[in-house]
C-alpha cells in the first residue's frame, strides 16, 4: 500500500491529507519496528552482561560512546549515496539510481575497512584514554576490539537498509532486523556463557548476528528489490557528479557525527570519575532510554524517504507538508514514549541490572529526561526532513552549537556537586535546546531553497 502512494507521488498524482498521512503511517511503522530491535538488541547484551557484575557493564558503558562514534561516521560515508538513490528513484530513473547504490558500496566498505584498522589499532589504549579504572580497562579493549573487527558486516547492514527504504521498501529490513534480535540470543547465550568468554562474547555475539543478517539484505536488495535489483548487462559506470553530490550531502553529516559522538566521549569522560555505579547506570540508562527514542529514528528514515522522492519527483507542493506532518508525527510519538520512560523506569532498569544501587540511580536520570523526549523527537526528525532535501549542513551546525555550547559545559559544571543526575540534567536541557533549534530552521523554510540544487 505504501508503494501505491509512493507511486503516485512519483507520477504527479494528487494526494489527499489523509492519504499523505497512511503513507507516512506505513512507511514509519516498519521503519520504527526496525530501530526498535536494534534497541531491544542492545537490552539483550546489557541484560545478559549485567548479570556478570557492575564491572562488566561499565566495561562496555566505558566504550559505548566511541563504538556510536564509529558507526555514526561509518553510516555518514553513504547517507550521500541513499540520498541520491531516493532522488533518482523519485525521477523514475532506475538505471541512475542503481549505478549510484553500486558506487555507494564500493566508497562505503572501502572508507570502513579503513575506519576498522584504526579501530583495532586503538583498542588498547581507548580505555585508559577514557579514563576507566583498572579493573575494567582489559575487557573493555576487547569489546571494541570485536566491535572494530565486524565494522564491514555493520556498514553492509547500513548499505542495504538504506538503500531499500530509499526505494520505499521498509518492511525487508524491519523483518531480518527483528531476526537480528533472536540471533543475537542465541550467539550471546553461546559465546557470553557456554564459551564464558563474557563480555568479549557479547561483542562477538552481536558481531556475528549483525554477518548473517547483512548477508541476507545484501541478497535481497541485489536479487529481488523491484528497483534496485541488479541487471546482468548494466556495467557500473564511475559518475564524478554522484560523487561529489555524496560528498556534499555526506561530509556535512559525517562532521555532525563526529561533533555530537565526540561529545558522547567528553560526556562520557565527565561521567567516568564519578565511579563504576555511575558509570553503569549511565551505560544502562543510556540503552533503556534507546528504546524511547527509536521512534523518532524510525519516522525520520520515512522523513528521508519521502522528502527524498518528493524532490526527486519535483512535487515540491508536497515537500514541506510532508516535513510537517511527519515532524508532529515523530512529537507525538516521543511525547507518549517520554511519558512511558517516566512512569516505567523502574522496570526498565531492573531488567537491565540486579543491582540495587545501579536501579535507584538509573531510574533517577530517566525520569530527568522523560521531559526532553518530544524536543528530541522534533530535532531527529526534522534532521531527516533536512537530510532528504540534502540539507545537511545546518543540522551539523545546530548540533555543534547544541551539544558543545549547553550540554557539554553545563555537565562538567554540575558534575562535581550533583553526580550524574546533575549531568543528566544537562543532557535534557541541551536536548530540548536542539529540539527548538530544529523546529525553527523547519518553519523558516530556508532549507526549501536548496531544492534547486
Amino acid at each position: 500500500m505504501n508503494n501505491q502512494y509512493l507511486l503516485k507521488l512519483r507520477n504527479g498524482e494528487k494526494l489527499s491529507t489523509s492519504q499523505q498521512v497512511k503513507m507516512i503511517l506505513l512507511l514509519s511503522l516498519p521503519a520504527i519496528l526496525s530501530q526498535v530491535s536494534s534497541t531491544v538488541m542492545q537490552y539483550i547484551d546489557a541484560s545478559m552482561v549485567g548479570s556478570l557484575g557492575a564491572d562488566a557493564s561499565a566495561s562496555i558503558g566505558l566504550v559505548s560512546s566511541t563504538t556510536w562514534m564509529f558507526g555514526g561516521v561509518a553510516f555518514a560515508a553513504i547517507t550521500g549515496f541513499t540520498v541520491q538513490v531516493a532522488h533518482a528513484i523519485g525521477a523514475k530513473d532506475l538505471l541512475h539510481a542503481r549505478n549510484i547504490m553500486k558506487q555507494g558500496f564500493i566508497v562505503g566498505e572501502i572508507f570502513v575497512f579503513i575506519l576498522m584498522i584504526i579501530g583495532v589499532s586503538i583498542s588498547f589504549q581507548l580505555p585508559i584514554w577514557l579514563k576507566g579504572t583498572e579493573s575494567i580497562q582489559y575487557s573493555a579493549s576487547m569489546y571494541f576490539l570485536f566491535f572494530a573487527l565486524f565494522l564491514p558486516f555493520q556498514q553492509l547492514n547500513y548499505l542495504s537498509t538504506g538503500m531499500l527504504q530509499a526505494s520505499g521498501n521498509m518492511k525487508i529490513p524491519s523483518l531480518l532486523n527483528i531476526c537480528m534480535c533472536f540471533l543475537d540470543v542465541v550467539f550471546n547465550l553461546f559465546f557470553i556463557f557456554y564459551m564464558d568468554l563474557g563480555v568479549m562474547g557479547a561483542s562477538i555475539g552481536t558481531g556475528c548476528s549483525q554477518l548473517v543478517i547483512s548477508l541476507c539484505l545484501c541478497a535481497f536488495l541485489f536479487f529481488k528489490s523491484d528497483s534496485l535489483s541488479l541487471h546482468k548487462n548494466e556495467k557500473m559506470s564511475w559518475e564524478q557528479d554522484t560523487l561529489k553530490q555524496a560528498l556534499r550531502i555526506g561530509l556535512p553529516v559525517g562532521l555532525d557525527r563526529l561533533v555530537t559522538s565526540s561529545a558522547y566521549v567528553a560526556f562520557t569522560r565527565i561521567v567516568s570519575p564519578l565511579g563504576t555505579i555511575a558509570i553503569a547506570a549511565n551505560s544502562f540508562g543510556i540503552t533503556a532510554e534507546s528504546l524511547c527514542y527509536m521512534p523518532g529514528y524510525g519516522v525520520q528514515s520515512a522523513a528521508v524517504t519521502l522528502i527524498g522522492q518528493s524532490i526527486g519527483a519535483k512535487r515540491h507542493d508536497l515537500t514541506y507538508r510532508l516535513g510537517v506532518l511527519t515532524t508532529i508525527l515523530g512529537i507525538g510519538l516521543m511525547t507518549c514514549s517520554g511519558l512511558f520512560m517516566y512512569f516505567g523506569s523502574p522496570l526498565m532498569m531492573s531488567l537491565l541490572s540486579p543491582d540495587p544501587s545501579i536501579v535507584i540511580l538509573g531510574v533517577q536520570i530517566l525520569q530527568i529526561e522523560a521531559f526532553a523526549e518530544p524536543m528530541y523527537g522534533a530535532s531527529i526528525v526534522v534532521a531527516g526532513v533536512l537530510q532528504g532535501a540534502g540539507d545537511t549542513l545546518s543540522s551539523s551546525l545546530m548540533n555543534l552549537i547544541s551539544m558543545w555550547c549547553v550540554r557539554i559545559p553545563l555537565a562538567a559544571l554540575l558534575a562535581g556537586n550533583y553526580g550524574l543526575t546533575g549531568v543528566w540534567f544537562a543532557m535534557a536541557l541541551e536536548l530540548n535546546v536542539r529540539g527548538i533549534l530544529f523546529l525553527y530552521r523547519l518553519f523558516k523554510k530556508k532549507w526549501m531553497s536548496k531544492l534547486a540544487n
